[in-house]
């Protein structure tokens, strides 16, 4: 196996590992959580819509995600899908 290889292999290793959108993380979000609190834990979301104090984030893609709805700036409710 050539240096390359190798290096291209790690680095895939470690991609995964640092993969955010996992049950673990999904396990800690709780209802009545900050959306900063939620942001620490998920990082950045892949996308937010809302109006009038209503919102929802999503993590991830189709095929894992989780999705976190906020009421002003807390969490009421959230699902997971696809997670390991």
């Amino acid at each position: 196996m050539s240096l390359r290889s190798i290096a291209l292999l790690s680095f895939c290793v470690l991609l995964a590992a640092c993969n955010k959108i996992n049950q673990e993380n999904y396990s800690q979000i709780k209802a009545g959580m900050t959306k900063a609190e939620v942001e620490q834990l998920l990082g950045s979301p892949t996308d937010c819509s809302g109006a009038l104090g209503v919102s929802s984030c999503t993590w991830g893609d189709k095929n894992s995600f989780i999705s976190v709805q906020y009421a002003g700036e807390k969490v009421v409710m959230y699902s997971g899908q696809g997670l390991k």
